[in-house]
């Protein structure tokens, strides 16, 4: 991953923090103590190294991150552009996760994985999709574009896209068209 494009990421998340966050108060506060932004960064040049077959050293390079930052991204993950990370203590994203543009999550929540094969066992985020606080989104399930996710709900099968999901197990409450908004 190039300077450039690190330093593009970073201005983008920073943006969209401070549209989330009424509690940010300034660009350089969101730049130099939020601290899903540090471990978005870390995570990009993990990821990089990752790609590139220097999985160690990515590991490394995460573990570090998570001791700083205590978010736990895995530097096999998919990110896409716009992740905020609120209040992020005990967020944990697996290896073989997919996560659009423009998620939220909040703090400890669990994109995790059910079972150990080789292949995607983790979930796929859709854009705009919005995580609450302490939810469990385990095994290679989808949750569509838009769709939210209430706190400590703990999320087995797919949820559609616009749709809310809720409770122990999880179960869609709303499902709502774009344009019904």
């Amino acid at each position: 991953m190039s300077k450039s494009s690190l330093i593009e990421y970073a201005k983008y998340n920073v943006k969209r923090t401070m549209e989330l966050d009424p509690a940010a108060k300034s660009k350089f506060e969101v730049l130099f103590i939020y601290p899903h932004i540090k471990a978005l960064y870390h995570y990009r040049i993990a990821n990089w190294f990752w790609r590139h077959d220097h999985h160690t050293f990515a590991r490394w390079l995460s573990n570090r991150a998570r001791h700083k930052t205590g978010i736990e991204i895995h530097p096999g993950a998919t990110i896409g552009k716009g992740l905020v990370i609120d209040h992020g203590m005990g967020v944990v994203i697996g290896e073989t996760t997919i996560i659009g543009d423009d998620c939220q999550l909040y703090h400890g929540v669990t994109l995790g994985g059910r079972g150990s094969t080789d292949c995607k066992r983790h979930p796929t985020l859709e854009d705009g999709v919005y995580v609450g606080s302490g939810a469990k989104i385990l095994g290679n399930i989808t949750l569509g574009a838009y769709s939210k996710v209430g706190a400590n709900a703990v999320v087995l099968n797919d949820v559609p896209t616009y749709a809310t999901a809720v409770g122990l197990p999880a179960r869609n409450i709303l499902h709502k068209e774009k344009d019904e908004e």
